[in-house]
């Protein structure tokens, strides 16, 4: 296979004077610098684009010093309603502590039942693809 990619790229004709043009492309290249020329500090820094970026810059640092002063605030407050006591009544705090939890129940049975039916789908799954082995050897 590659003898034959061979014979086809040695049948493609070449264009005159393409290696001369080539040669002198690189040497172009290796005279030219490599990295990029950077315009004086003063020249590129006036220009009404980088001016705007700055007033950009300004206000997003503005925007997020407010909004971290602004979280910590209010965490002061919502931790001192933390420290409260929900229910005065211990009576009425049990009977939601109890409902809390039945809730909980319920809802972990029903997972518990959804478990069960794809766990009896697996095996009815595996009990077939076993059968079906069987029959292939």
């Amino acid at each position: 296979m590659d003898e034959l990619n061979l014979k086809t790229l040695e049948q493609i004709p070449i264009p005159e004077g393409l290696e001369e043009r080539l040669s002198a492309k690189i040497d172009e290249w290796e005279t030219q610098p490599t990295t990029p020329s950077i315009p004086p500090r003063g020249e590129a820094s006036n220009t009404p684009f980088r001016r705007s970026w700055r007033w950009v810059a300004a206000a997003a640092c503005f925007a997020l010093v407010f909004g971290v002063g602004y979280h910590l605030m209010n965490q002061e407050e919502n931790t001192n309603l933390a420290e409260q006591d929900t229910y005065q009544d211990p009576v009425k705090a049990q009977q939601e502590a109890e409902r809390a939890l039945n809730m909980l129940a319920m809802n972990l049975n029903k997972g518990m039942g959804h478990l069960e039916k794809a766990k009896a789908l697996s095996e009815k799954t595996e009990q077939s693809f076993y059968e079906k082995l069987k029959v292939m050897k």
